[in-house]
Formats: structure tokens, sequence, C-alpha cells
């Protein structure tokens, strides 16, 4: 394994071909299937794939992407595990319900998934956050703690010292969002799409296209711009959640693999470090990549995920 280390903390510099971790055993589950179901009221669709017998991952996506994003890795971890990936409202291939129905916020919007979750009977489980999965996630987990195997933080911010420069206008929005209406433009943006994911990469390559053309695409949808706003708006109150956050993982301690995008421009890479102060014995992992660091480091986080899972069975 080529590793770079920065104190307690491994830079992932290269692949991880090298590494002890633990070997896929052959399964004829690993096929993604595709599924819809209904909670209160709200379609939502969901990934799944693995062994229903085996341990669960849920794996939770960002902003503004969906389930789709995992494709590539479901089928490596699927091997092993049982794997449930879930569009949130208003992404991907769930619902969109108006804003007059259906409250778009990241309580809502948790209470929704862990109502998915308890639908589909699955009631112990290791979360993968990622971006706006991360508040969600974390809510989940503070509702039950006694669910949570493992936690899988990628790009999932949970400490102030992990926003970028970019949130101290959204830091102006949220405080008066009628007269910041340029924020709102700015963040719904193609450029924008395309820039969450190839900011910070040096392989450019690596990136799909139809990855941020799609999701532009969905965006420019009618009525997600009002869906969208609402939830930018309710981010504040992911921040004001951060010390409560922090005093559960401190508290409960579980098993914890950060994987980061070290050149995320928006989550930066202290918001990986951070974690060391609450959970001293975590596994963090900087990988040189963006903000979609999956996109192109798809082995790399299969390996050290499966490591990880081998090495915390429950």
């Amino acid at each position: 394994m080529s590793l770079k280390r920065i104190g307690s903390v491994a830079l992932v510099a290269a692949t991880l071909a090298g590494s002890a971790a633990a070997s896929p055993v052959p399964s004829t589950t690993a096929t993604i299937t595709y599924h819809r179901a209904e909670v209160d009221g709200v379609g939502l669709f969901y990934r799944e794939a693995g062994p229903k017998d085996a341990p669960t991952i849920v794996l939770l996506h960002g902003f503004p992407s969906s389930s789709q994003g995992y494709s590539t890795l479901i089928p490596l971890l699927a091997t092993r595990y049982h794997v449930v990936a879930p569009d949130f409202p208003s992404f991907g291939e769930s619902d969109a319900p108006s804003p007059a129905v259906y409250t778009y916020t990241f309580d809502h919007l948790a209470g929704t998934i862990d109502a998915l979750l308890e639908q589909l009977r699955i009631t112990r489980y290791t979360l993968y956050v990622f971006d706006y999965g991360a508040p969600i996630g974390y809510r989940i987990m503070m509702a039950h703690p006694e669910r949570l195997h493992a936690l899988i933080v990628q790009n999932g911010n949970a400490y102030k010292a992990g926003l970028g420069p970019k949130w101290t206008k959204i830091a102006e929005f949220w405080a008066d969002p009628k007269a910041h209406p340029e924020v709102v433009d700015a963040f719904l943006s193609y450029e924008a799409t395309k820039q969450r994911h190839l900011a910070g990469t040096s392989h450019p390559e690596a990136y799909d296209p139809n990855s941020w053309d799609n999701e532009f695409a969905h965006l420019s949808q009618p009525g997600q711009r009002e869906i969208q706003t609402a939830l930018l708006y309710d981010y504040r109150t992911n921040v004001a959640s951060y010390t409560a956050w922090q005093a559960w993982l401190r508290q409960h301690r579980p098993p914890t693999l950060v994987v980061w995008g070290a050149n995320d421009p928006s989550f930066i890479a202290a918001g990986a470090t951070a974690f060391r102060a609450d959970l001293p014995d975590a596994e963090i992992h900087l990988l040189d990549a963006g903000h979609f660091a999956l996109d192109e480091k798809t082995d790399d986080i299969a390996r050290l995920i499966l490591d990880f899972m081998a090495r915390h069975p429950g």
C-alpha cells in the first residue's frame, strides 16, 4: 500500500492494490435490482443487491445526485453484504411532491428514509453517508443508536472546520434569503453542477459527463428550484446540529471509517481530520480526489470498506 502519513491520518496517494483488504467471495446476488415503495404517500425508489441475510450497508447519496452515483460501488460490496441505496424525495427516481404537500427539511427527509428502512425491516445497518446523505444519516443514527453497527463517512461534514469558503456566501443567504437570489442561481447552475464533480481532481477523464448533464437536467425540472431552495435554506439546521452530532459520536463511539476527497473545495479536508477529536479510533483516509471522490476512487474506497467491515463484523 502506497501511503503517506500525516500524523495519525493516512493520505492515499495511489491504489490500494497491495492492501490486506478482505477478499470478496463469489455471490450470485451482486446484481443490482430496482424497487419502489410508498412511504407516507411518497413513492421512493431504491437500489438493492447482495444476500439479504448478510449485514446491511445503507448508502445515502448527496446533492444533486441519487443512488445512481453508487452503481459502480454496489456490486463490489454486494459480494459480501446486503446493500440498499434509496433516492431521497425529489431526487433521482423518487417522487418529488410539491412543497405544498411535503415539507422539504432534513428532519423530514431523514424521517422518510428511516420509515423506508423500517418498512423494509432493516433494523441493523452500517450507514455510508455522503454530502446531503450525512445530515440525513446522522439524524437516523441519533434516533436509533441501537441500530447502527458502523459509520462510513465520505465527504459528509459534521464540523465547522470542514466548511469551505463558499459557505460564507451561503450563510448570507441563510440570514436573508430574499436578498440573495444569486446564491440560489449559482448553486443550481450548470457550471456549479459540473464543478462539483471536477473541482479538485487531477483525473478529469475518470468522470462521466453524463453525471452532471443528468443532474442539471433534473435540477431544471419544474418545481425543483423551489424544492432545492427550501433544502439549501434548511441546511443551516445541519450546521446548528454539529455540536449535538459530535456529542453523540463521543458518547457512542461507533466503529467509523472516514474516506474523504481531500481536494474538495466545499467540504475541505479539515472536516475529515476533525473526527479524530470525538472518535480517537476512527480510521481516516484522505484521498487525492475532489467532492465526488467515489467517481475516481471506486476501487480504493471499496477495498477500504471491505477491509474495515471485515475487522468489524458485529
